[in-house]
């Protein structure tokens, strides 16, 4: 297991100056934005149709001994507004290309969120079946948007010898390890999870426990806690809107990996992740509202450094 960073956090920085930057910090792997959210600018999608730019692209991270573990264009494909759907998706189309002929093995997207109809202009995240109405709306999103759509880009992703994570959040349809593993069962095996624990510790998932469930479709996985706060957890539940920068009335907020959960925890969650197959990347990312992203950042660094399991296990003498 290795340790890398998502360098949306970065973003104020050139290419080469977050490697220079990551590489002084012992990390030598790097996940890189293609377009949507964030609009990362580390990793264009124009390299496709220019070879010298993309030769010159693969010559920087040479040079500083680095990969990418993920190319990520995190957007909504199947937005209801037609526009908006097609310029994500042709950047999840892009995205697939370019890893292809990066010889990276993974993009990570989300799976996106249509309206409550075929005339709706806005996505309807539904998260109870009552009332009725609600159910006919999932209903149509799975059977008219969601199926056809995924089916079709898992195919065009295996085509290209590409995996496509899908990372469960809130606001879309795949949010938990069930509507994940129903989205997988549907397109098949080229869909699997971009595991981001922070999103399972708010909705009440105990995180190590569902990768017991997730077994081998998690392809990548993200590193970011989330802290709790029961005090106003009785006020708000999990179903927070209020804005992440309002910590001290929300329910929870995102933290820099170690702040939310100790070192015992981390390394509970790695132990599993390795337990069921997972032997990749931990990819750093920053969300936390109460550091900067340079200190977020070196603490994460920092703290899991010593958690992560560095060296695969020789076979057991009694095996």
């Amino acid at each position: 297991m290795r340790l890398g960073v998502f360098t949306a956090l970065l973003a104020q920085l050139s290419l080469e100056q977050v490697l220079e930057k990551l590489t002084k910090l012992g990390v030598h792997t790097v996940e890189l934005g293609t377009g949507n959210w964030p609009g990362d600018p580390h990793c264009k999608l124009s390299m496709l149709d220019n070879p010298s730019e993309l030769a010159a692209f693969k010559d920087l991270l040479a040079r500083y001994e680095v990969t990418i573990s993920a190319l990520s264009c995190h957007g909504n494909p199947i937005h209801p507004d037609k526009a908006t759907a097609a310029a994500n998706a042709e950047v999840n189309r892009k995205t697939i290309l370019l890893a292809e002929k990066l010889g990276v093995s993974t993009i990570v997207d989300f799976s996106g969120c249509p309206g409550g109809s075929a005339t709706s202009q806005e996505p309807n995240w539904v998260t109870c079946p009552w009332p009725p109405e609600f159910g006919k709306i999932l209903e149509y999103q799975w059977d008219k948007v969601v199926t056809p759509f995924w089916k079709e880009r898992a195919k065009f992703a295996a085509d290209h010898g590409v995996r496509v994570a899908i990372e469960m959040h809130p606001g879309f349809v795949a949010y938990s390890p069930e509507t994940l593993l129903r989205l997988r069962d549907i397109a098949g095996p080229a869909i699997g999870c971009n595991y981001d624990p922070s999103h399972m510790f708010w909705q009440g998932i105990c995180p190590i426990a569902a990768i017991r469930v997730l077994g081998d479709c998690i392809f990548h996985v993200h590193a970011k806690d989330t802290q709790l706060y029961p005090t106003n957890l009785p006020r708000t539940g999990v179903l927070d809107t209020k804005p992440y920068t309002d910590e001290a009335h929300r329910g929870w907020i995102f933290r820099t990996c170690g702040y939310g959960h100790d070192a015992g925890w981390w390394k509970e969650f790695v132990s599993t992740l390795r337990m069921f197959g997972y032997d990749g990347v931990l990819s750093v990312e920053h969300e936390d509202s109460l550091l900067s992203p340079e200190e977020g950042l070196t603490r994460a660094i920092t703290f899991l450094d010593n958690i992560i399991l560095k060296e695969k296990p020789a076979a057991a003498w009694w095996v």
